[in-house]
């Protein structure tokens, strides 16, 4: 297990481990200038071992990230039966998904770490050999660039995003309740009681879902709205209006406490938001802290869940032999 930090000319820091591709600690300057670790996870990167396959703590998600219903999907006209760990779904790859794989380290630099990982036909029930290659760079004006590709040596479908949990207070006894959180999306997607989308998308016109502009993140999570209900907070899928346009952001996450703010840039149709419903004091993580419900907010960029079986247009998460997968998504931190 191999440890990388990225460093720019900041004093902005990221540790990872070829262990997940996962981002173990992120460092950036308040508005004070002191340096705060704004996401979620362990000490050391023999606890992520410790923990396996307990915790997507800063993890690289594929092959499929999210749910995919009752474990099946159909490709090129075959049904394929995949592992159901999540209920009655296939959730985030399965049981053994890539966030639990070592990948291997192409190259290195001050500032940038190259991944690689062979998929084998099989894993995890998914078909074909996917061939994947991330590339995380931290630049000199504080945004932490992820780039994911992928090859198929057979028709099979691919969905990949980061899952750290954010936590810009840079203390996980606290909560993200106070964070402000703005969205770029008129829809979203609605779920069931086992958090797999329904199918149509909804408006987020008068409900707590609407973050179009600033909102703090607990203004309306204890509403009596079914579909809090069925996430048991925020677990749901934002259908953003940038469309897959990268170079404007599609959402701001911001804490007027530490004046840290963090703007997400994707060239996915969509995204996760996860506001740490299931977190419940008994995972300790870095300086011994019981993170507790709430004390985290995942924003993970994504083809929209259960896309290969619900064949939104706008969400193709199907790769053929001959075609790439590209997936971008920038964190980009400043100041407020």
């Amino acid at each position: 297990m191999d440890t990388f930090v990225l460093t720019n000319k900041n004093g902005m820091t990221a540790s990872i481990t070829n262990y997940g591709g996962r981002i173990m600690s992120l460092l950036v300057p308040d508005r004070q200038g002191h340096i705060q670790d704004v996401v979620l996870g362990f000490d050391h990167p023999e606890d992520y071992l410790r923990q396996n396959h307990q915790t997507d703590f800063g993890a690289a998600i594929g092959r499929y990230a999210n749910r995919l219903g009752n474990g099946r999907i159909t490709v090129d006209g075959k049904t394929y039966q995949l592992p159901q760990n999540n209920g009655p779904h296939c959730l985030h790859g399965g049981p053994t998904g890539w966030q639990y794989k070592f990948f291997t380290v192409e190259s290195s630099s001050r500032n940038s770490l190259v991944l690689t990982l062979v998929s084998p036909d099989g894993d995890n029930g998914f078909p074909g050999e996917v061939r994947v290659r991330m590339t995380y760079t931290l630049t000199d004006d504080n945004r932490l660039d992820i780039r994911y590709t992928a090859t198929t040596d057979a028709p099979t479908v691919i969905n990949m995003t980061n899952h750290s949990y954010f936590n810009l207070n840079g203390d996980g006894r606290t909560t993200i309740l106070n964070h402000l959180l703005t969205i770029d999306a008129d829809q979203y997607t609605p779920i069931d009681e086992t958090s797999l989308p329904l199918g149509p998308q909804a408006t987020v016109d008068g409900t707590p879902f609407d973050f179009r502009t600033p909102k703090a993140v607990g203004r309306d999570i204890a509403t009596d709205h079914p579909q809090l209900r069925n996430g048991s907070g925020y677990d749901h899928n934002w259908v953003l209006n940038t469309r897959g346009n990268d170079s404007v952001p599609c959402a701001r996450l911001a804490n007027p406490d530490t004046g840290i703010a963090m703007d997400v840039y994707t060239s996915e149709p969509g995204m996760q938001v996860y506001t740490g419903n299931f977190l419940d004091g008994t995972i300790c993580g870095k300086n011994g802290i019981a993170y507790g419900r709430r004390s985290a907010i995942c924003l993970e960029t994504q083809k929209f869940p259960d896309s290969p079986n619900n064949h939104w247009p706008a969400s193709n998460a199907f790769l053929t032999p001959g075609q790439t997968y590209n997936s971008h998504t920038v964190f980009a931190f400043s100041v407020i």
